[in-house]
């Protein structure tokens, strides 16, 4: 199998599906399963975690499981311990100009997920948002209101800003 196949299927297995996998409360999942289910190697294993462009994975710290650092389906109902912020700021969250107008009824949904993702840089913002739609809109969130209106914000391992949902009165259209 090739790396970037066993990514994406390492990105699903431990995000959305696991399987045939055991999983624990916190998206752990024994290292040794993974790579017998992936076909792949250590080395290879190693490699796809370092040289993931998001950072996307984790090793525990023996090696001995593995799990995505968020973005997990809320089907799964997992219960990992995310740091929460103690400093927010403006977020960022890049979407598709057909969304807007829901989003600045509705606010912002995690849907399938477990949390929405937010950016703590508008380039960041941008990219995730190209990955739906060639036409993005930058959506800025009012971080410091939302922790004085006491909304839980969390920062996962790999910098990704995560809540449980935006109320549309933190949410501005970037300029």
């Amino acid at each position: 199998m090739n790396i970037k196949r066993a990514s994406v299927l390492m990105s699903y297995h431990l995000r959305h599906d696991p399987q045939d996998l055991v999983m624990d409360k916190q998206g752990w999942v024994y290292t040794a399963a993974l790579l017998k289910k992936l076909k792949i190697s250590m080395e290879e294993l190693e490699y796809i975690v370092a040289h993931n462009d998001k950072k996307r994975f984790g090793f525990s710290e023996d090696k001995i499981k593995i799990r995505a650092h968020q973005g997990h389906s809320a089907k799964l109902g997992l219960d990992i311990k995310f740091e929460e912020v103690q400093f927010p700021r403006t977020y960022y969250h890049g979407t598709a100009r057909v969304n807007i107008i829901s989003i600045l009824n509705n606010g912002l949904s995690s849907k399938t997920r477990a949390y929405v993702h937010l950016s703590k840089d508008i380039e960041t913002a941008r990219n995730v948002g190209l990955r739906h739609s060639k036409d993005v809109v930058i959506l800025s969130i009012d971080g410091n209101q939302m922790k004085r209106d006491k909304i839980k914000i969390f920062e996962s391992e790999n910098g990704v800003i995560l809540v449980e949902w935006v109320p549309a009165k933190y949410i501005v259209i970037n300029k």
